[in-house]
């Protein structure tokens, strides 16, 4: 059964009522509800396509938040061939929340490096949500210099809320094993490709997102901080999440008029969460296409290209 959001209740009650009729029409083969259903369905289609014509940035968090949105496993299971996971930092652990190994794309090799999250309830608390600790990080900065010896191009993968803030990832060294892990980004001498497929939060997505190429799924988020974190700092009140929403510019379409993303991904109507496979290869398509762009360029030109392209983030949009 699809989950519906908070927004979408009016749709639930369409949908419901169509599948209703569906069901009084199996259960009785003399009834004839196809013209009903139909207009239901129709409906239906009508009001999903209102619902997401502009979503504000609070209705495009949670659309980005969605339980069965597809996560970085399913990238990789369904985009990626002979897969093969790497694990560990070589100190202290493995971290589940970074999922990262070579792989094949297009048959092209590569380094393939995400945050996993989980899809159901025993897998998130395994994933740990999707925030990743000091052994995450780490693991992720020995999968790339890896992949710069091997002139490997790296493929990221985000779905974060931010960095675990655990007290014991704290006393490992979070914030140092996040800016290593921007340093290595920033300094390896080949492509490195980042997709923000749902959360981008905080310094745990920058760590993954120091690309020469950042794109986001149209109904991705990507920010500083969590607009119910930001609401608790600002306003000491979490449910003003909406109005720091709206203050965060979070939305794939203000980071790309900011110039912090490259390209903005469509999804299919209603998310990606709706037709996964349509959003997989959408993804598909602009990894292909950013790695072309990339090709020609020699390992210094691929450093200041990336370089210069995070020094210039800001220049431009901040009036509008």
């Amino acid at each position: 059964m699809t989950q519906y959001l908070e927004f979408e209740k009016p749709l639930a009650e369409i949908e419901g009522k169509a599948e209703e009729l569906r069901a009084l029409a199996r259960a009785n083969e003399e009834m004839d509800i196809a013209d009903e259903a139909a207009a239901l369905d129709a409906k239906a289609e009508q009001l999903l396509k209102d619902l997401y014509k502009e979503l504000t940035p609070w209705r495009k968090c949670q659309v980005a938040r969605h339980p069965e949105r597809p996560h970085c496993r399913d990238y990789i299971d369904a985009l990626f061939t002979e897969y093969t996971p790497l694990a560990g930092d070589r100190n202290f652990a493995d971290d589940l929340a970074v999922m990262g190994g070579l792989a094949r794309f297009n048959d092209q090799p590569v380094m393939v490096i995400g945050h996993e999250k989980g899809s159901n309830t025993k897998a998130r608390i395994l994933h740990n949500f999707g925030m990743a600790r000091p052994e995450g990080y780490r693991k992720a900065v020995r999968l790339m210099e890896m992949a710069g010896r091997f002139g490997l191009p790296v493929v990221t993968l985000v779905d974060t809320t931010g960095a675990y803030p655990g007290k014991g990832a704290e006393e490992r060294g979070q914030s140092e094993a996040i800016a290593r892990s921007t340093e290595m980004s920033l300094k390896i001498g080949v492509p490195v490709i980042s997709v923000i497929i749902g959360e981008g939060g905080s310094g745990g997505a920058v760590a993954f997102a120091t690309a020469n190429r950042v794109a986001m799924l149209e109904h991705a988020v990507y920010s500083v901080i969590s607009p119910e974190g930001c609401a608790s700092i600002l306003w000491k009140d979490a449910e003003k999440m909406r109005e720091a929403a709206e203050a965060l510019r979070l939305t794939a379409q203000n980071l790309r008029e900011l110039a912090v993303i490259d390209r903005i991904i469509p999804e299919p109507l209603g998310g990606a969460h709706r037709d996964a496979k349509a959003a997989m290869a959408s993804v598909a398509t602009a990894i292909q296409d950013m790695l072309d762009e990339l090709k020609d360029k020699d390992g210094a030109e691929l450093i200041k290209d990336r370089r210069q392209k995070f020094l210039d983030i800001g220049s431009k949009g901040l009036a509008a």
